[in-house]
């Protein structure tokens, strides 16, 4: 039995038209077998059409478009897809790359091989300057960073698999039963974070993340988005940060490490302050207080501990990855 007939790939789309047939094309010819859910976010330059013109049921029969009425941002669109899959292992995967032969046999390989663990990620590789690394794997640090591992070092590093703090969901592979315990992506976040927040859940209740660089994905990079740094992705990004450490430390952990959460954001605000953008960071940081008024912790028991324990070390140790 081939490893894809036990995944079903979920594809978030938003306008999309630029990538959505080489990204299918790629699939297609990497995995056959596997279940193809297009998941359109109320896209309006014709890319739900256009993709359902170009790969209909009749010829491509394990390809399913559903569409939203607007968009939800990324983690209602996926959970949308995870709901929909039928089969054990769900891969997410960006609408902007273009799988390598061999990446989904190599994420549900990982997670066969690998029983302790709840996620997979491929290596991303820089579609426009294959030379560089994209995303080896997600890191996070008590200073409140979040970071890609390997990020524009050179696409040759990283071919070792290791643990990492959580799986990028642009290129990852989840098993659904877990999902199913813990809990979906968190559609508060609307997007970004949200593959923090998920592996950090998944990481108290016990399980580990992975990363596989057998599976390898070319990607475009702030497809939707459009640039590293603008005003939506600055104030979204700072707004789910304060969710995702008020949301995911319990309190204890939240006093210990309030010295280099201070030290972290006051050097994001300037960061932020010299791109001419640190009014939006301000303002996100804010909204992000507001969204822990209204939402809720997970909550802390004491078998999750020897967990928090393992985090909180590696939060620690990750500040030193940062700068490496």
């Amino acid at each position: 039995m081939r490893a894809d007939s036990k995944v079903s790939i979920v594809i978030p789309n938003y306008n999309g038209m630029a990538f959505m047939e080489a990204c299918l094309r790629a699939v297609l010819a990497d995995a056959p077998e596997a279940e193809i859910l297009v998941v359109d976010n109320g896209s309006t330059d014709g890319s739900r059409e256009f993709t359902e013109k170009q790969f209909p049921k009749e010829q491509f029969p394990g390809v399913k478009v559903l569409p939203l009425g607007e968009n939800y941002g990324f983690p209602r669109a996926v959970n949308e897809g995870i709901r929909a899959a039928s089969r054990p292992y769900v891969i997410l995967l960006n609408n902007d790359t273009e799988v390598q032969p061999g990446f989904a046999d190599a994420l549900a390989d990982c997670l066969e091989q690998h029983p302790e663990a709840f996620s997979a990620q491929a290596k991303l590789i820089q579609l426009h300057e294959p030379s560089k690394l994209d995303d080896a794997g997600n890191l996070y640090c008590a200073l409140g960073w979040a970071f890609a591992r390997g990020k524009d070092r050179s696409s040759e590093l990283y071919e070792e698999p290791d643990e990492v703090f959580a799986a990028c969901a642009g290129a990852a592979i989840y098993r659904k039963e877990v999902l199913d315990k813990i809990g979906y992506f968190d559609e508060a976040h609307f997007a970004y974070l949200e593959d923090i927040d998920l592996g950090w859940r998944a990481r108290r209740a016990g399980w580990t993340n992975r990363y596989e660089p057998k599976a390898k994905v070319y990607h475009a990079g702030s497809g939707t988005s459009g640039s590293r740094y603008n005003e939506f992705k600055v104030r979204l990004s700072s707004r789910n940060n304060i969710w995702l450490i008020y949301k995911n430390m319990p309190l204890l952990q939240l006093i210990l490490n309030l010295p280099f959460l201070a030290v972290g954001f006051a050097a994001k605000y300037v960061f932020f302050l010299k791109k001419g953008l640190g009014s939006i960071y301000a303002r996100g940081i804010r909204e992000g207080l507001h969204t822990c008024e209204k939402e809720k912790k997970v909550p802390f028991t004491w078998n999750q501990l020897p967990a928090c324990m393992k985090i909180q070390l590696e939060l620690w140790k990750n500040i030193g990855k940062r700068f490496g």
